[in-house]
């Protein structure tokens, strides 16, 4: 579909997320509408909520450096990753590096040339014509220092991301928004960028971080600069909202490593292998899920 959004986007904010169920997000929405107006990106869906898909494929090294310094709250850290829309050959992929300094969300993005993307991923030298925009030094820069992370740590593409959002932003600009998103997915990256979820994909369950049994299925995010807009404040006291971490790689990730241990032990049980029988499921932390 073509979206340019991310140019929207200031480099610099503050996200807070909560985990909510279908009955509340109505609620939400009901109240921020009054301050904020449907992402023009977006396509309306027959609920009447503004929407589009979004594919993510996330780097890290062999032992997985990038995940682990956010399961373990690490106050200064980054992610690599290339997000895209769609399927569509002549749409770029968003190169990114979305680092988090205490609070605060800095991010670098570049609009990469699909034909390009793939190679960059795993390894080169970007040159300016690798750009959808070949003449954007910042965006020339972005990609370069995103190449320089990549080469410094090790890294590759190992998951992709994917989830359906719904958004929401102020008139003004962007300078607060609001998401709902759902239907998380997460597979293997197998060489291209798939918007078609394959057989081998996990679809982890977004659960209560305390009461795993409780199912919530959305993720809210509050998205701001500078200050918390006293509505967004109001909002959370209105709903009794609680601050809560949710990591769609790492989740992702977690299952997917979970299914592939376990379809490995069933294997080899069926063939009477001495290989260990079908792992238990580990511990994770508060506010991650690990159901397929």
């Amino acid at each position: 579909m073509g979206l340019n959004q991310e140019n929207l986007l200031q480099r610099s904010r503050f996200e807070l997320k909560y985990l909510i169920n279908e009955k509340l997000a109505v609620q939400v929405r009901q109240f921020a509408r009054q301050h904020l107006v449907a992402d023009p990106y977006a396509v309306f869906r027959p609920n009447g909520s503004p929407g589009y898909g979004i594919y993510s494929i996330y780097l890290d090294n062999a032992g997985l450096d990038l995940m682990s310094a956010t399961v373990h709250g690490h106050k200064n850290r980054f992610k690599l990753r290339a997000r895209y829309y769609d399927e569509n050959p002549d749409n770029p992929i968003y190169f990114e590096i979305k680092a988090r300094v205490n609070d605060a969300i800095l991010k670098q993005r570049a609009k990469v040339r699909r034909e390009a993307a793939a190679r960059l991923l795993i390894e080169g030298i970007p040159r300016r014509d690798d750009l959808a925009e070949p003449e954007d030094t910042e965006q020339y820069v972005s990609l370069r220092r995103f190449c320089e992370l990549r080469n410094q740590i090790r890294a590759g593409p190992k998951c992709i991301v994917a989830y359906d959002r719904e958004a929401w932003m102020t008139a003004d600009g962007n300078s607060a928004r609001l998401t709902f998103d759902r239907d998380l997915l997460g597979g293997p990256y197998v060489g291209r960028f798939t918007a078609t979820p394959l057989p081998d994909w996990v679809k982890p369950a977004v659960a209560h971080g305390i009461n795993p049994q409780i199912m919530l299925g959305v993720v809210l995010e509050l998205k701001f600069t500078d200050r918390f807009p006293n509505w967004m404040r109001e909002m959370v006291r209105v709903f009794d909202l609680t601050r809560t971490c949710m990591a769609k790689y790492v989740t992702c990730t977690m299952s997917l490593s979970y299914k592939r241990a376990l379809h490995e032990a069933t294997a080899a049980a069926d063939r009477c292998s001495p290989l260990p029988p079908a792992p238990m499921a580990p511990p994770i932390p508060p506010g991650f899920s690990l159901v397929t």
